[in-house]
């Protein structure tokens, strides 16, 4: 008969397991995201799939505050994360570090998650030997600020078939890490 794996039968990490281990070579910007629940939940997706860090940007909130902890259930404490008042500046200091940077968001010429061209990103970043990539999530009304669009190498957006134009900043980071964790894991 089937049964629930407990969490020994999982055979998880402890949070210092976490931070020696290999990580994928992906990190998270959230740009001016309001929510707590919504940064704790990415926190919990990164903590899923390894991801190396998160850059929390603007208005964000930082760790430790109850309400992230709600939804982040402790992965605020096995990922990295570090704060920035100014996203762009983030943003120029990991394309000094030779990150290739991508907003998830809707524009004119945005690469569809899903397609071979998206597979191209993770493709190209392995062959130049680049440290990996950092894709951007905005703001829960206003989305990815434009001015940032610049300071990006391009912008990936998740097909949608249905009656609104976007997801939850949560639920869009955890379709598109799970999609970015297939491309790039070792």
């Amino acid at each position: 008969m089937t049964h629930k794996l407990t969490t020994d039968e999982m055979h998880r990490l402890t949070v210092e397991e976490f931070r020696q281990c290999a990580k994928l070579p992906l990190t998270v910007v959230l740009d001016n995201v309001r929510s707590q629940n919504n940064i704790g939940s990415v926190f919990r997706t990164a903590d899923a799939f390894r991801v190396e860090h998160i850059a929390l940007c603007g208005i964000c909130s930082t760790p430790p505050h109850r309400e992230i902890h709600k939804t982040a259930l402790g992965a605020e404490d096995s990922v990295a994360w570090s704060y920035h008042d100014d996203t762009a500046e983030c943003l120029r200091m990991l394309k000094g570090q030779g990150y290739r940077i991508y907003a998830v968001e809707q524009v004119d010429d945005s690469i569809k998650l899903g397609t071979s061209a998206a597979s191209a990103i993770c493709d190209d970043d392995a062959a130049q030997g680049r440290p990996g990539v950092a894709i951007v999530f905005g703001n829960e009304v206003e989305g990815v600020q434009e001015s940032l669009l610049p300071h990006c190498d391009g912008t990936i957006e998740i097909p949608q078939f249905g009656t609104k134009h976007s997801l939850n900043v949560s639920c869009a980071a955890a379709i598109v890490i799970w999609e970015l964790f297939k491309l790039l894991r070792p």
